[in-house]
């Protein structure tokens, strides 16, 4: 059986770990290194991991610095693009202009291994022909140094189609199930199809666009957040409350437990803090608009009150611009026609 061509766009921990999976499964695996291209392309990669044990060396089937363009021959193409890249639409290049060269129309399948809800929007308007698909990952993997991987939590992914309005149900539901095999053909890998997949994102989201957002404000990690009781009570339980109601006019109901769930996904023994306080006190750009805007955009469509979900997302923006002037991505200045000048 032919292998399966794979590109995977993002090769930090998520990325390489997921590289090397499908490597192992039923995948010939092209990926894009930008910054750790020159360190794998000399040493190969380092893998620490949980799952696999200590790799040294390791070197997918082509390593690459530009998404390959398909359409002047550049590769052959591609089957599947896998996407694990931080998913910020509010700084370009947007993820549908990095991925364009390497997608087939008709025939690439792509895979957004992301954060957030309606990040696919964007995708269906510019590829409206392909199988869109939702993997929501429960990995632990973070890039050490160039080409380094430490895994400390073995790979949990659930995979589902989203809706593509042009492609049928079944094709692209089948293109998800045929990615879940090649990706784990022996069923070792707690890989899943899950066709429910936008209740998995809302679930994700109740702790993401809470946690997140509200760590990175206070700068702060989550035990200590629970150990206050009042960030809690004032804060985090309003906004899940808010953002349970939105994925239910939505016509998501999530799991009656949600708040015991958010409260206990993190250890009492760890400082913890979220991937987007960790962002922040780094001076990198944040995922704001897919797990805090996008739900409350969702929210306003639908008449849902969102009150604090409100507030805090206003002060992610207000943090955000701040990261974007430090990046020179925002000018200081009174634009025409504002009335605070």
């Amino acid at each position: 059986m032919a292998k399966s061509r794979v590109l995977v766009v993002g090769t930090g921990g998520i990325g390489t770990m997921s590289a090397y999976a499908l490597e192992q499964g039923l995948a010939e695996v092209t990926v894009v290194m930008r910054s750790n291209y020159d360190a794998a392309v000399k040493n190969g990669i380092d893998i620490d991991s949980v799952l696999w044990g200590q790799i040294k060396g390791w070197k997918p089937s082509a390593i690459t610095r530009t998404v390959p363009d398909v359409s002047k021959g550049e590769a052959p193409p591609f089957d599947y693009v896998l996407v694990t890249t931080k998913n910020i639409p509010d700084v370009p290049p947007t993820v549908a202009d990095i991925i364009s060269p390497a997608v087939t129309p008709g025939k690439t399948a792509i895979v957004l291994s992301q954060n957030g809800i309606n990040i696919e929007k964007p995708l269906i308007a510019r590829f409206p022909t392909n199988p869109l698909i939702s993997s929501v990952a429960y990995t632990g993997a973070t890039e050490t140094a160039l080409a380094k991987i430490y895994n400390d939590d073995p790979d949990c992914q659930k995979i589902g189609a989203f809706a593509n309005p042009q492609v049928p149900v079944e094709v692209a539901n089948e293109a998800a199930r045929n990615y879940v095999r090649i990706y784990n053909p022996e069923g070792k890998l707690d890989v899943i199809y899950d066709p429910d997949v936008s209740k998995v994102r809302w679930r994700k989201i109740a702790y993401n666009g809470t946690m997140n957002p509200v760590a990175s404000i206070l700068c702060m990690d989550t035990p200590r957040m629970r150990m206050s009781q009042h960030i809690i009570d004032d804060l985090i339980l309003p906004m899940i409350r808010e953002i349970r109601a939105i994925a239910e006019a939505s016509g998501v109901v999530l799991q009656p437990d949600l708040v015991d769930a958010v409260m206990h996904q993190d250890p009492n023994d760890t400082a913890f803090k979220p991937s987007m306080c960790q962002d922040y006190e780094k001076g990198n750009l944040m995922e704001v608009e897919n797990l805090v805007g996008e739900p409350l955009r969702e929210a306003e469509k639908l008449n849902v009150p969102a009150p604090t979900l409100r507030i805090i997302y206003c002060i992610m923006k207000g943090l955000q611009l701040k990261v974007k002037e430090s990046k020179g991505l925002w000018e200081p200045k009174f634009q025409p026609g504002n009335p605070y000048a």
